[in-house]
């Protein structure tokens, strides 16, 4: 798939209608600032590169409604927004951003906002729901070996180890590198024993080769 619509962004300082011909999106809000007199709000939300989203005085009414009069407190929240064709410009229909779903609601929410002087139309905002990523699931702990009985059998096969090649086959096994990794993870104390019975056994062995 090529996707047209990154192709059609209008290159301006702040989000245009005309940015969603390809479809509404949805925003997480990151901060409201006071903008300037012809559009005095600017939401910023990310992903958006410096380029923020003004609402019209409508779409503020809506803001306000739902989720207060502070715009700080806006952060973190989210909303959907869309390119309703309708909306006109000096009479002629040049499109506009309008609010479909909000976050922080758990139901419709219906408002009553002006169109025309006198004029009032029915306005309605849906929750949004938000995928929260799962937990992952916590692996669980493999049940330990006795460790304990573990290394004494490892002890008393050191201890009778006849020769130094009986005790090499002994300390380069891997049921006995498996069996000191574990204890160097779970009971350190008897780690020491271990290593310390296999020093002691080489020491005597070698004295005994050179006697």
């Amino acid at each position: 798939m090529v996707d047209l619509s990154k192709t059609i962004i209008a290159k301006s300082d702040q989000l245009n209608a005309d940015d969603l011909l390809g479809g509404p999106i949805t925003i997480t809000i990151e901060d409201v600032k006071q903008g300037n007199a012809d559009q005095p709000i600017a939401v910023f939300y990310k992903g958006c590169n410096g380029k923020p989203w003004y609402p019209c005085k409508s779409m503020r009414r809506v803001l306000v409604a739902i989720w207060g009069n502070d715009g700080k407190a806006y952060a973190g929240k989210s909303c959907t927004l869309y390119r309703d064709p309708e909306v006109k410009f000096g009479g002629i229909k040049v499109g506009g951003i309008r609010i479909s779903h909000m976050s922080d609601i758990k139901e419709n929410v219906a408002l009553a906002l002006q169109v025309t002087k006198g004029s009032k139309r029915l306005y309605t905002v849906k929750p949004l729901r938000i995928e929260r990523p799962q937990p992952q699931p916590q692996p669980q702990p493999q049940p330990q070996p006795d460790l304990q009985v573990e290394s004494q059998h490892a002890i008393t096969a050191i201890n009778n180890a006849p020769d130094v090649a009986a005790l090499q086959r002994i300390t380069g096994s891997n049921r006995y590198r498996f069996l000191l990794s574990q204890l160097e993870q779970f009971d350190v104390a008897q780690f020491e024993n271990v290593k310390r019975a296999a020093s002691n056994k080489a020491s005597a062995l070698n004295e005994g080769e050179f006697a």
